[in-house]
Formats: structure tokens, C-alpha cells, sequence
């Protein structure tokens, strides 16, 4: 069967890494890059790490407006699926590359198949929102990394295709962690020592695109009482800069460029807590063991809040600062992501479904 597997963000890469070496057993796939995350530190250091073949094509959108980037993806991904013709495109995750191949297969009535499927924070001001609940509505095969993801595509009618395969990025970090450790030296780079420091991810435009809201995270950090890790987007570095934040960042915070995976898994694995308004650093931080604050008022990963190992605080600069001192989770992880085996799950599902078309 051939597969056409689109991606474009880091998130992404890192999904589609596992996935991709499960499917290349038994299928020929097709990757093609969107291009959404385009530079260096957020693109081709994925692939190499990860060691993700060469992308097929790449479309080169780069960045925009959601209207007109996803526009762009919509006509550039249709024309590959038109010279292609495969049997199925798998999407990843929520962004707007995911949108965009979930749309541009329905249109030409290809089968679609979405990974992460079901997740909901129920708030349609995120993008990310509106994206996961079109692109589930318009697939065929939904693989869900936990049973709430389930319970809420059964709560809005969809029950047929779905599967709970677990998580596809607990794969990838079982698959990297040692590799990691062995070849990672970013603690001994930013000059930390494990457990003695925080790392802090900002990106969304509900924190980056308000200068209030960037001031009181700040602030917060500058009364950490502790060197904090600061890897920074180059979204996030943009505003900053424009703010007048950049030159005004606390003493404690060390400002570094965006991370590969191998030493972000490091640099988060030794973290004391870990500080984000990422979807996917929330949970890797729950993989780890390692306490994580949100800032955000939601999350479509609620078992890990429920769990004690996530706190939501919003932008709130007193939240924050209390959430740093007293977070502490009051219990062990349990495996609600599955056992590490998503990706095996996965392509024995699509390895039956070719079995049955043959037949």
C-alpha cells in the first residue's frame, strides 16, 4: 500500500519517526515536508537526529498567516497527492500542515488516517483546536493515544475506525532517551547541573503575541530562585526582541537557541520542572518523571493534571511563581499513554487494512 505521510513541525518529526520505520516494513511511503517549520534548529536537525528519511518533497510554505499558510499547504499537498495517488495519507498532531493533508485527501476522496486523534482542550480560540476537530471529522482511521481521546470522539458521534494504540512519542523517547544521554552535552553547554535548574518553552501566540503576558512569565522566572533554561523559538525571539524583553531578561534566565531532540530530552530529563505552553512537552515531561507547569488556562492532555504532575497557571505571575516553589506530584506516573508500542499498533492496523483490500 502506498502511504503519503505529511508533516511540518517539529511535533511532527518527532511522531512520525517511529511510524515511519514500523511502515516502511511492509508499505511504500511517501513523506512530504509542508515546510512549515523551515530553519535549521526546527526542521533538518529533526531529521537527522531522528534519522527520518529525506522527505520526498518539500514544499518550502514556510510562514504566514493560518488562512493563507494554510491555504498554500492545501494546493501544494493536493498536487503531490494528484501526481502520487496513494492509497492513504496519514497526518500528525493538530497544526495546520495536518488541517491542510487531512482536507487536501478528503477532497480527492483518499482515505485519511490521523495520528493523536481525539484530543480536545475545548477551547476554539486554539488554532490548534479548530484543527484537531476538522481534521478527526474528516478521517477514516483515528489513532488515539488514551482512552479520554476515545471518550470524546464517541461524544461527538465518531466511533467507527477509531483504535487506542497509545502514544507514538512515548516510542520515540524510549527509542532516544540512552541515546540521549550518551550523546547529548547541552547540560554541560548551558553550564547547569541536573535537578538544580528549570527549562522554560514559550510559543503560542496567546502568550508571545501579548507583551503583558511575556512580562509576567518573566518575572516569574526572575524570582525562581534558580538558573532557568530558555530555549527560544524564533517566533518567541522575534516578539521579545520587539518588546524590549530580550535585553531586559532576568540574570538567572539562560537564553539559548532552539534545541534539537536529543538535547531537549536531556535538558528535560534533568530538569527539576519543566515550564511550557506545549502540547508535547507536557507529556514528554510526564515520560520523564519530571513535574510540569502550563502556562496555559487549558490542556487537551487533562490526565496529566489529574495525575498531579501537570499545573495549569496560566500567565499569571503570582500562579507561576507558587506553582515553581510548591508543584509536587503526589504520586508515580502511571502508563496512560501506553506501553511504548503505538507505532507497531499502527502498522499492523494499516498492514491488516492492505490485507483486506487485497482480498
Amino acid at each position: 500500500m502506498k502511504i503519503a505521510s505529511i508533516v511540518g513541525a517539529r511535533p511532527q518529526f518527532i511522531k512520525c519517526a517511529p511510524v515511519s520505520r514500523e511502515l516502511r516494513k511492509d508499505h511504500e511511503e511517501v513523506l512530504v515536508h509542508t515546510g512549515q517549520h523551515y530553519d535549521h534548529g526546527m526542521s533538518e536537525v529533526f531529521f537527522e537526529e531522528l534519522r527520518i528519511p529525506k522527505p520526498d518533497y518539500n514544499l518550502n510554505i514556510g510562514s504566514g498567516t493560518h488562512g493563507h499558510q494554510t491555504g498554500a499547504m492545501l494546493g501544494a499537498i493536493e498536487d503531490v497527492l494528484r501526481k502520487e495517488n496513494p492509497d492513504l495519507v496519514l497526518v500528525y498532531g493538530d497544526t495546520n500542515s495536518t488541517l491542510a493533508g487531512a482536507l487536501a485527501a478528503a477532497k480527492l476522496h483518499i482515505p485519511v488516517a490521523h495520528v493523536e486523534a481525539g484530543l480536545r482542550s475545548n477551547d476554539r480560540r486554539m488554532p490548534e483546536e479548530v484543527n484537531r476537530v476538522l481534521t478527526d471529522h474528516a478521517s477514516d482511521l483515528l489513532f488515539c493515544p488514551t482512552e479520554t481521546a476515545v471518550a470524546n470522539l464517541a461524544a461527538e458521534g465518531i466511533t467507527g475506525g477509531v483504535h487506542l494504540v497509545g502514544d507514538v512519542m512515548l516510542d520515540a523517547m524510549n527509542y532516544n532517551r540512552a541515546l540521549a544521554e550518551e550523546r547529548s552535552r547541552v547540560l554541560e553547554e548551558v553550564g547547569v547541573r541536573p535537578g538544580e535548574y528549570l527549562v522554560i518553552t514559550v510559543h503560542r501566540p496567546s502568550n508571545t503575541d501579548n507583551r503583558e503576558n511575556m512580562a509576567a512569565i518573566l518575572g516569574a522566572l526572575g524570582e525562581a530562585g534558580r538558573p532557568v533554561v530558555f530555549p527560544v523559538h524564533p517566533r518567541t525571539r522575534k516578539y521579545l526582541s520587539e518588546y524590549g524583553l530580550l535585553a531586559e531578561m532576568p540574570e538567572n534566565v539562560r537564553v539559548a537557541e532552539p534545541l534539537g531532540y536529543l538535547d531537549m530530552i536531556r535538558l528535560m530529563a534533568h530538569a527539576e520542572k519543566v515550564l511550557t505552553d506545549s502540547g508535547g512537552i507536557q507529556k514528554e515531561a510526564y515520560m520523564l518523571g519530571v513535574p510540569c507547569i502550563t502556562l496555559r488556562e487549558n490542556t487537551e492532555w487533562v490526565e496529566t493534571v489529574e495525575a498531579g504532575w501537570n499545573a495549569l497557571v496560566g500567565a499569571e505571575r503570582e500562579r507561576i511563581i507558587d506553582a515553581i516553589r510548591y508543584l509536587s506530584p503526589g504520586s508515580r506516573q502511571m502508563g496512560i499513554f501506553g506501553n511504548g508500542n503505538a507505532s507497531v499498533l499502527i502498522g499492523e492496523i494499516l498492514t491488516g487494512l492492505k490485507g483486506a483490500r487485497s482480498r
